[in-house]
């Protein structure tokens, strides 16, 4: 007997998921042991052409979900609502679930995590985070019995263009976007991706994972966004040897008792793998114990990389289905806390217009003593009024960093903090 999927919306995602079903069917049946059926499709209108059998086609998305013949729910339709509503009715009636709905998963994932729990009913979630690259399965089990330290990853594509077109081609950032829109990568309201609302997302999921502990949320990213990244630094980045990426990284603290979940603009060394990330690529570094370094890397949007994860689970649960068994994902929370922005260690590049006077470097130097903060390397660029001090800090908590330039700011001998963003290094 076939085993009935419900699909909740039919957008891009959700029309190529339809579609590889139908293409692949006999090789889906194969891998599962039993075929892959489409029993319904839920969408808000059903008098648009979407390319699959109308009679598939419904507005009620509750009594699909809950349908008697329906074994496995797909939903695509993103957001908190009714997503959320919908996937929790499909659980209470014993379907697993496969989601790419990282808004959701970033803000109450332990919700539905505990209520997948207590149905016994799997919640698969791999097309979230990275498109196609498979990411999540391995840092959920693969490195499940290793200890990962830190997660950095590139989870953005639409930021990712538009920062490799400024460093690769000299273009400003309001060009760049306009090109990211042109070619279908960045949406006419770009805000979610240039002010990292959905890395952050995608962060607090890796961070659940990586640290195994379902504390973590969107609201506990510490996040910035690129609108203020500048052809200025861009070009500091590469005097330091370094590119500019939008990172989202999970690091454990030095005492391994917390976890610091964050996303910002940084000044990235050339020899990192990931600062080779060229267009609308998506790739994650992983650091673990035993395991070392990992990289993964691919199309991270898009609707047939995105169907193809989603695919992918799909067999997983359906499998599981078939074997009468499920993965209770977070049944043993580590319960690590997750420490606020001024606990992280890090360093900052911080570019100075100064009064070119004597005296100014020694006073600079002596505020960034004062707050415990000592200087890595300094360089003056111009003279007179157009003088300008560089400066990159040794690691210190971002607290110190954050007061020491702010202390600057309101020095007379600085005329405006010029530019100031964080400077990422290997892991030792």
């Amino acid at each position: 007997m076939a085993m009935k999927v419900a699909l909740l919306g039919c957008g891009v995602v959700g029309s190529e998921v339809v579609r590889l079903v139908n293409e692949q069917s006999e090789e889906l049946a194969a891998r599962v042991g039993t075929p892959i059926e489409i029993g319904g499709i839920a969408v808000r209108r059903i008098d648009r052409d979407r390319g699959v059998d109308p009679a598939l086609l419904t507005t009620d998305a509750t009594a699909l979900v809950t349908r008697p013949d329906i074994d496995l729910v797909v939903e695509v339709i993103g957001g908190i609502e009714p997503a959320r509503s919908l996937i929790l009715a499909a659980v209470k009636a014993g379907k697993s679930v496969v989601t790419a709905n990282k808004a959701l998963l970033a803000e109450d994932g332990q919700t539905l995590h505990a209520a997948a729990r207590d149905a016994g009913v799997d919640l698969y979630y791999e097309a979230s985070v990275a498109g196609a690259i498979p990411l999540l399965r391995p840092l959920r089990d693969s490195l499940a019995g290793d200890r990962v330290n830190r997660v950095l990853g590139i989870v953005n594509g639409t930021t990712n263009y538009i920062l490799d077109r400024m460093d690769s081609q000299g273009a400003g950032f309001t060009e760049s976007l306009e090109e990211a829109q042109a070619l279908g990568y960045a949406e006419a309201d770009p805000t979610a991706d240039v002010e990292g609302f959905d890395a952050a997302a995608k962060a607090a999921i890796l961070a659940r994972l990586a640290f195994h502990t379902q504390r973590v949320t969107a609201a506990d990213v510490h996040r910035e966004g690129i609108t203020g990244v500048s052809a200025g630094d861009i070009a500091s980045a590469r005097a330091m040897g370094c590119v500019v990426k939008l990172l989202a990284i999970c690091q454990r603290s030095e005492d391994g008792g917390s976890v610091g979940v964050r996303v910002h603009p940084v000044m990235l060394p050339v020899e990192h793998p990931l600062a080779s990330v060229k267009e609308a690529y998506n790739a994650v570094f992983v650091e673990a114990e035993s395991a070392g370094r990992l990289m993964f890397y691919g199309a991270g949007a898009g609707g047939t990389p995105t169907a193809s994860a989603v695919l992918g689970d799909l067999v997983a649960v359906a499998r599981n289905r078939l074997a009468d068994t499920s993965v209770a994902e977070g049944a043993h929370d580590t319960g690590l806390p997750v420490h606020d922005m001024g606990h992280t260690i890090t360093s900052y590049h911080v570019a100075l217009d100064v009064a070119d006077r004597p005296g100014v470097l020694s006073k600079v130097a002596e505020i960034f003593a004062d707050h415990g903060v000592s200087i890595k390397n300094v360089r003056q660029e111009g003279t007179g009024d157009d003088a300008q001090l560089v400066l990159v800090s040794h690691p210190a908590p971002d607290a110190a960093l954050s007061s020491t330039v702010e202390l600057l700011r309101e020095h007379d001998m600085v005329r405006e903090v010029a530019s100031v963003m964080r400077v990422e290094t290997f892991s030792d």
